[in-house]
């Protein structure tokens, strides 16, 4: 679901050679979801193997990582830990919409109607702890740095981004990354150059927002954007304030300024919400802004090209073919590296 404040959000578009040299902090699993839902089949099932084992996210990982540390990037994925207990209510609401995907998806599958079978078959998307664990081998083995965050790995990343000045920003779809303070996200890291919309295709760039400049041009605060988050709802309130978008919200944050008074000033519409939907602003307040984090080593290791190919290839029925490929392809941009860091010292 995530936080919808796109419409008040300025952004800038950017190439991913300006990102060269910079050490990236990455939402794992809402780039894993990505891959998931978007590396697909004509009649929207994801990748198997032989085995019918789902491998849409391998895939992802490991041709898109490549591309991206072609261009000069670092990365750094940040796994979820144990999310905080109000979040279970948002994994309800998933869980329901699955099952309407699902019958949906049926229903398409039944008159061959192919553009929704892709529609529907990726909303029914599951990760489990299969997939998260040969996804942490896979990126170890590929030398990219591996964090398992104690709680939330969105506010992880956002608070490595903070104290770390090696790292230059977090990446993640998700507007949430700013509610926690990210100082710099970046959307569309990891998705497809080109994009099929109702009006053709669109090509989709990377985009940056800075957190100085939101607070600049919207004229609010930390505090005040992660009120406004919750007037319009987070993954902790999902419903938000029914009648209260993304603009009133602002109004409301500009104009009433400290916490207290702005969700005094929409109690009424709190409390006449339906008992299940209704929230402690406070509570929620507090988890935006005292997250469960750690101060994480960030570790890369060394190519390991042989577990690699037996997580792709042995296991998961990847065309050896191609990996070897995109393994030349890594030894290249290393012997690249580290040529053009002995020509720095000559």
């Amino acid at each position: 679901m995530g936080l919808n404040i796109r419409e008040i959000i300025p952004r800038r578009e950017i190439e991913l050679s300006d990102l060269r040299g910079k050490t990236i902090s990455v939402d794992a699993f809402n780039t894993i979801y990505q891959f998931l839902t978007t590396i697909r089949q004509m009649d929207g099932t994801p990748l198997m193997d032989n085995k019918k084992r789902v491998t849409s996210h391998l895939s992802g990982l490991f041709y898109r990582n490549i591309a991206l540390i072609e261009e000069g990037l670092k990365l750094v994925y940040v796994f979820d830990g144990i999310p905080p207990e109000k979040k279970f209510k948002t994994f309800e609401k998933r869980n329901e919409g699955r099952e309407i995907a699902k019958e949906k998806y049926e229903i398409a599958k039944q008159s061959e109607d192919f553009e929704g079978m892709k529609r529907y078959g990726s909303q029914l998307v599951r990760l489990n702890e299969e997939m998260i664990k040969e996804s942490k081998e896979l990126l170890e083995a590929m030398g990219i740095a591996v964090v398992q965050a104690p709680s939330e790995g969105e506010s992880e990343a956002a608070f490595l981004c903070r104290i770390k000045e090696e790292v230059y920003a977090s990446a993640s779809q998700d507007y949430d990354s700013l509610l926690f303070g990210a100082p710099k996200l970046i959307r569309n890291l990891t998705l497809a150059r080109k994009r099929k919309t109702i009006s053709g295709w669109v090509e989709i760039k990377p985009e940056i927002i800075e957190l100085e400049r939101v607070f600049n041009l919207l004229e609010i605060n930390l505090d005040q954007l992660i009120c406004l988050g919750i007037l319009v709802g987070t993954d902790y309130n999902p419903k938000g304030i029914p009648g209260i978008g993304q603009k009133k919200a602002l109004q409301i944050v500009r104009k009433y300024k400290q916490p207290v008074l702005i969700f005094d000033s929409v109690e009424e519409q709190l409390m006449n919400l339906p008992e299940e939907d209704r929230f402690d602003w406070k509570e929620i307040f507090e988890l935006f802004h005292k997250p469960k984090t750690s101060n994480a080593n960030l570790e890369f290791g060394k190519i390991n090209e042989k577990k690699i190919k037996q997580i792709l290839v042995e296991e998961h029925d990847f065309s050896e073919e191609r990996v070897n490929k995109q393994l030349e392809r890594l030894r290249d941009i290393i012997e690249k590296n580290k040529q053009k860091a002995l020509d720095k010292w000559l």
